[in-house]
This record gives C-alpha cells, sequence and structure tokens, in this order.
C-alpha cells in the first residue's frame, strides 16, 4: 500500500510539474493561451487526464492532458514552440538531478531507510522515465515538436496521423523497450 502511494505521489508530481512547465514557458513567451486555460497552475487537477492517469498506474502508459497553446502568439513561432516543448522533459530531469544531489548529502542513517529510499528512488527514476519518454520523436510527445520543422509536410502528416500506434509499437517491441528502459538506467546511475 506504502508503495502504490508513493508511486501515485510521485506521478502526480512529475506530471504537474511537466504540464505547469510548459504553460509557464509558453506563458513567458507571450502566449496567454495557456493561462486563460487554466493550466498555469500547480494543481495536479488541472493538468490530469483521468482515463490517461488510470492508464499510466495500470499499464505505465498513460498521458495528461495536454497544454493548449498558440505559437502565432510568440515572437518566432519554431523557436517559441521548440522551447515550450522542452520545457516539460527538462522540469522532469531537473528534479530529478535536485533529488538525486539531495541524496548524496543524506546522512547514512536516513539515506538507508527502507522508505527514504523508496521516495527517493521512485521520484529520481520517474521523473528521468517521464523525461526521456516525452523526449521520443513522435507525436504526440513533446519529441516531435523538435524535429517537425526540419520534416516536409507528407511526413508531419503522417506522423500526426499514425503516432500513437507508433508509441504503442516502441512501447511493446522488446528492441525499443529495452533501448528505453536501458537510456533511463544509464542517466539514472550517471546522476545517483
Amino acid at each position: 500500500m506504502i508503495e502504490i502511494i508513493v508511486l501515485l505521489a510521485v506521478i502526480l508530481y512529475a506530471i504537474t510539474v511537466h504540464e505547469f512547465s510548459h504553460a509557464a514557458t509558453a506563458d513567458m513567451l507571450g502566449d496567454p493561451t495557456p493561462r486563460m486555460a487554466g493550466r498555469l497552475s500547480l494543481n495536479p487537477l488541472s493538468h490530469i487526464d483521468p482515463i490517461g492517469f488510470i492508464m499510466l498506474i495500470l499499464v505505465r502508459f498513460g498521458w495528461a492532458k495536454p497544454v493548449p497553446i498558440n505559437p502565432y502568439n510568440f515572437r518566432d513561432p519554431v523557436r517559441g514552440e521548440v522551447l515550450v516543448s522542452l520545457a516539460g522533459p527538462l522540469s522532469n530531469f531537473i528534479s530529478a538531478w535536485v533529488c538525486a544531489t539531495i541524496v548524496r548529502f543524506l546522512p547514512a542513517d536516513i539515506a538507508m531507510n527502507g522508505y527514504v529510499q523508496l521516495v527517493l528512488s521512485n521520484f529520481i527514476f520517474i521523473n528521468l522515465a517521464l523525461g526521456v519518454f516525452n523526449l521520443i520523436p513522435v507525436p504526440p510527445l513533446d519529441g516531435s515538436h523538435l524535429i517537425e520543422p526540419f520534416l516536409p509536410y507528407e511526413v508531419r502528416e503522417s506522423l500526426q496521423q499514425y503516432g500513437f500506434f507508433i508509441l504503442i509499437f516502441i512501447l511493446i517491441f522488446p528492441p525499443t523497450s529495452l533501448l528505453l528502459m536501458q537510456i533511463i538506467r544509464l542517466i539514472y546511475n550517471f546522476i545517483t
């Protein structure tokens, strides 16, 4: 039961900070759309998609409500969209790094406590997993916005149309799912 509570709390934190970072970056760059949609908030209820959240818990694949933006409100729409897309994963990487840094300075008796280890290791791992996963360059993930400006229109349309199926394939196809897990573990081992 404790593990489930820890998992839920960490997932809520990671998703909320991720989506809030998208909204805050868009707002700072001049787009009021997230603010008007009530997404410039650290309240998890503003960002949770109920079905996506349940899926995330049950099958480790889910989603939050996407933050609405209007890139034409940015001075440079392409640059603005890229920065907004990077803000979410970056917030998760920073969260994981800060937590790993705190772990290094904890007294040994606290750091070795089973509950403390459970919370901190889950916090680091889930934030890294969310950051890495969202950088996959397939719609609707953040990584797709990093490559879209460089793709022909037809390729962008195909990715938009089949993105969900490509993601499912990546997650269930052993070589790609194992590669993702290896990348996450590599970063985890590097920062801890």
